[in-house]
């Protein structure tokens, strides 16, 4: 099983569930919504060109659009890039772009943004039954390269340590892309619920956010995560054991 097929493999028992919500624009998506945009929007692709380990930058915040962008550029059988710059073959943004650096041949945009290409057309495409059976997957940067079994063997090893739960809350405030992207899939992945917070960092907003939701785990930084420990109905996990396995 692949690094997204196996993010996606709580969607047909989840159904109508919250998968993904995010503080910041206040969108939900449902698991079925995720499942179905990450595998349309990988049709899309193809149909728009992209080919296997052809890369794709990622620039987009910690919110519901990364996962949804990440894992349809995998299940297309593209390298989704974080942190990067061009040359790619395509470019996923939230908006305006620096199309100089980025240096890609075609850019998305989940906002109106002249010079590319509306995300949400992507999503007319039929949904792409079946992904790549192994590959690389994400890159970091210029940098590491991984792939869907190492991806996935680590996500695996993560969840028998940490045991997240189907009925479980996660507040996600990590303060990073990757270390937040683990986050997403960790929980997705084990069918929680997961709320992300990337502007809520504090002790404070963490303590409001998790009543407010009814969290049962925040993951965080480390000066954040040590202070918001001694909750007895709160379990607190420092965001650094979610991406050491990795080597990260």
């Amino acid at each position: 099983m692949t690094w997204t097929e196996l993010v996606m493999g709580s969607a047909p028992s989840k159904g109508d569930q919250p998968a993904v919500s995010d503080v910041r624009t206040g969108e939900v998506l449902s698991y079925a919504q995720f499942a179905r945009r990450v595998t349309r929007a990988a049709a899309g692709l193809r149909r728009d060109g992209l080919t296997a380990g052809d890369r794709v930058l990622i620039d987009l915040p910690l919110g519901a659009a990364l996962p949804v962008a990440v894992h349809a550029v995998a299940w297309a059988g593209g390298i989704a890039v974080l942190r990067g710059a061009g040359p790619a073959r395509m470019m996923i943004t939230l908006g305006r772009h620096d199309a100089d650096v980025a240096a890609a041949d075609r850019v998305y945009a989940f906002r109106p943004t002249p010079g590319a290409f509306p995300f949400a057309g992507l999503l007319n495409a039929s949904p792409l039954e079946f992904g790549p059976l192994a590959g690389a997957a994400l890159a970091l940067g210029a940098g590491r390269v991984l792939d869907h079994d190492e991806l996935a063997a680590d996500l695996r090893n993560l969840a028998a340590r940490l045991v997240i739960g189907k009925d479980d809350v996660v507040v996600n405030v990590a303060g990073d892309l990757v270390k937040g992207l683990r986050v997403l899939d960790l929980a997705v992945m084990s069918g929680a619920h997961v709320v992300i917070a990337a502007n809520e960092p504090t002790v404070i907003g963490c303590r409001v956010l998790a009543a407010e939701r009814g969290a049962t785990m925040v993951v965080a930084p480390y000066d954040v995560a040590r202070r918001l420990l001694g909750d007895p109905s709160l379990r607190v996990v420092d965001e650094r054991a979610i991406v050491s396995s990795l080597g990260l």
